[in-house]
């Protein structure tokens, strides 16, 4: 693998760590090894688990954890979703903490009051995501996959489903924008009180 790192790519730690999720580690160092710039498919469940978001949801969940929280795991982007690297057994838990905190439609009659978000995906146990390669393409046509925070230890810190939870709650809210004030009436007039003497 190359050694000249940058933030967006994985380091030979992180490689590692990635690799340790699959069945053979050392065949996927190997071609990674011989091929830097290739997705794989790895298992979730037993290294990470993976919490899928629609971009713009994604990014602003990414944006919750690391201006007001804790920051994040290794985070990707995969064909218009973000991947949130979590901690095992987070794809278990966090549907329930979602269900519990009222997310998506009672019935499919009435929404709950964060009705308007796109579910989140987990991927747990049993699951396997593609994952994208540990260097960027050197093409110059952009990827359909690529590293937002590219692993870079053997040990990343992986959030759980309380801070995801947190992260989501939060996306939530900033996605929607609530006035107190009744919408201005189109007909009145407008003084600038700015010129007052």
């Amino acid at each position: 693998m190359s050694s000249a790192w940058n933030a967006s790519e994985v380091t030979p730690d992180g490689a590692a760590w990635l690799a340790s999720a699959g069945t053979y580690p050392r065949s996927t160092l190997a071609l990674w090894e011989e091929r830097p710039d290739a997705p794989v498919v790895l298992p979730c469940g037993a290294v990470f688990d993976v919490v899928s978001a629609p971009s713009m949801f994604g990014r602003r969940m990414l944006d919750r954890l690391w201006d007001d929280g804790p920051g994040s795991g290794p985070v990707a982007e995969f064909r218009g979703r973000i991947l949130l690297f979590a901690a095992p057994g987070t794809a278990q838990r966090l549907p329930a903490l979602l269900e519990w905190e009222e997310w998506g439609a009672r019935d499919g009659r009435e929404p709950h009051r964060t009705g308007a978000v796109p579910p989140l995906l987990c991927h747990g146990t049993g699951d396997a995501v593609t994952v994208p390669a540990p260097s960027e393409s050197t093409s110059p046509t952009r990827s359909a996959s690529r590293w937002l925070v590219a692993p870079d230890t053997r040990q990343p810190w992986l959030p759980g489903p309380e801070v995801l939870l947190w992260a989501a709650v939060r996306a939530a809210r900033s996605a929607v924008r609530i006035s107190i004030f009744p919408p201005a009436d189109q007909d009145a007039k407008v003084y600038d009180v700015s010129r007052r003497r």
